[in-house]
């Protein structure tokens, strides 16, 4: 399988639907949060980076998802417009939830972790009924993540974004982006994981997210155990993530592909995982083979954690272009 295939001739290249919320990385670098006492404000939340990312790289990028009725609810819809991002189809809360924040701290640039603040917070209170069929229908490839399916209605809202998705032919991208403090319990979270996973073509996620979603299946913590298991429902392609090893891609005609990393200046380690995948889709929607695009998703890695934020952080194609001409590749 050398390259995947995409719907043609619809208006949005990529719509993601989930989290919304706000980033509030450490100004202060190399000391713990007790001792920080400045911040900066940027838009975050794993679909919203990856449907900037997809944007900055020229896609045709749209987003599903419920703001609160606040400022900061403003600054993320204004944040997107700027991005070129379509927000038609953003939810207004009218409960008084509030944003999602992430308060993230950077001891060093390995030592990074990140503090959230999500109780009663807007994007979980989605409602399948917000989510349009036609606006779906018009997409080439859909995303979700994990963290939309923690609760109730957003866990039903995804679930019918997927059934859209299924009836017209939109190609699925699953990040599993699993965030424990959203869960109840591991039950639950494998239940729903596996659900969702069921209806994806793409599925993307560390090896520890896998085990997680596979808690109850039985089977050992194994690569082709896992592709294999997906590949008996919709999934084309595994995608595991191994951190410093690199990831490994599994495709259903029994390939599969390696991808490394590249050296950089790591600032933190946060922001990886959505760059990357930002620029594999990209990539890959662009008719690349599965290696090259792996590769461009490992060059935005880089990037990105050479920089303070997430979103801000995304590059350009030029600029992502000129970092594999002249980056050194890590062993």
């Amino acid at each position: 399988m050398s390259t995947l295939s995409f719907p043609k001739d619809r208006p949005f290249d990529l719509i993601a639907i989930g989290r919304l919320c706000i980033d509030l990385n450490a100004n202060e670098i190399n000391r713990p949060m007790e001792e920080t006492r400045t911040f900066t404000k940027y838009v975050g939340g794993s679909p919203a980076n990856i449907a900037i990312g997809a944007a900055r790289l020229g896609m045709k990028s749209g987003f599903i998802g419920k703001l609160s009725d606040d400022q900061m609810g403003r600054y993320i819809r204004q944040y997107l417009n700027d991005q070129s991002i379509d927000t038609s189809q953003l939810a207004v809360d009218d409960t008084g939830a509030m944003t999602g924040l992430a308060f993230t701290e950077i001891k060093s640039p390995t030592d990074c972790s990140i503090l959230m603040y999500r109780d009663h917070v807007a994007d979980l209170l989605l409602k399948p009924e917000e989510v349009s069929e036609e606006y779906i229908k018009q997409t080439k490839a859909l995303l979700i993540s994990g963290t939309a399916l923690a609760a109730s209605p957003s866990r039903e809202a995804v679930f019918i974004a997927l059934e859209y998705a299924r009836k017209h032919g939109v190609f699925v991208f699953f990040d599993l982006d699993y965030r424990p403090y959203t869960w109840k319990n591991v039950a639950e979270t494998s239940i729903y994981y596996q659900l969702a996973a069921e209806k994806c073509d793409f599925i993307i996620g560390t090896r520890e997210e896998f085990d997680m979603m596979e808690k109850f299946s039985g089977q050992q913590a194994d690569d082709r155990l896992t592709a294999a298991k997906w590949f008996g429902h919709h999934a084309q392609v595994v995608l595991i993530k191994h951190g410093s090893e690199g990831s490994i891609a599994y495709t259903k005609d029994g390939e599969a592909h390696r991808g490394g990393i590249f050296k950089t200046k790591v600032l933190k380690t946060f922001g990886a995982g959505d760059s990357y995948a930002s620029a594999m889709i990209y990539a890959l929607m662009q008719g690349w083979d599965l290696p090259r695009a792996m590769e461009y998703g490992s060059a935005s890695a880089a990037i990105v954690i050479s920089r303070h934020s997430c979103s801000d952080a995304m590059p350009t194609t030029a600029e992502l272009d000129e970092f594999i001409r002249s980056a050194e590749r890590g062993e």
